[in-house]
């Protein structure tokens, strides 16, 4: 990352393409319009953006054909240089989180990426799975603490008893994200306002 930033910078572009800018674009909102926005996007970030971050529900959205774009997008930057991230805000326990790790984050993987994004909200442990696969295959994992969207307050600034007097769940997660780095993988929490 230090690397690729020292050259590129530090731009994160993000590839949402919602059925409205589909649209808005000229395209159609189905999954040639998809394929053609994202190869728009894919041939202007590859060569020169240091990371970015396509927003994975909106490729989930057209099924197979969908994935397809997205494989082909992330392994199309990342041979143009950019690092990627896939935001995919995925949250699960015991072998279904295994199974979102090794799709993201395993070598070999056709939607291999260099970090994922993912959903604390199931217990700080139930990420172990991601945390150590990313540990084990140098990539990283952005872990949701406070959203920018509103509606997530009533849970993120939900107050834990701690040991020096209650302290909100999103700063938790920032604590135990902190305290994995501390020797380990790289885990980013991403922290919008509460």
């Amino acid at each position: 990352m230090v690397a690729v930033t020292a050259e590129r910078g530090r731009l994160c572009a993000g590839i949402d393409p919602h059925p409205q800018l589909l649209r808005d674009w000229g395209l159609g909102a189905d999954a040639d319009g998809l394929e053609r926005f994202t190869g728009i996007c894919v041939e202007a970030f590859a060569g020169t953006v240091a990371l970015v971050k396509p927003q994975v529900a909106f490729y989930e959205a057209y099924g197979s054909r969908g994935f397809a774009v997205l494989e082909r997008a992330l392994a199309e930057l990342s041979d143009g240089g950019a690092l990627t991230l896939a935001d995919a805000k995925r949250g699960d326990i015991g072998s279904t989180m295994a199974a979102y790790a090794q799709a993201w984050l395993a070598d070999g993987s056709p939607l291999a990426c260099d970090a994922v994004t993912v959903s604390p909200y199931l217990g700080f442990g139930s990420l172990e799975p991601a945390l150590s696969l990313a540990e084990e295959t140098g990539r990283g994992v952005f872990v949701l603490a406070a959203t920018s969207n509103p509606e997530g307050r009533s849970v993120q600034a939900a107050r834990l008893p701690g040991d020096d007097g209650p302290v909100e769940l999103a700063q938790d997660i920032v604590d135990r994200a902190a305290a994995r780095n501390a020797g380990h993988v790289a885990a980013g929490a991403p922290a919008g306002p509460v």
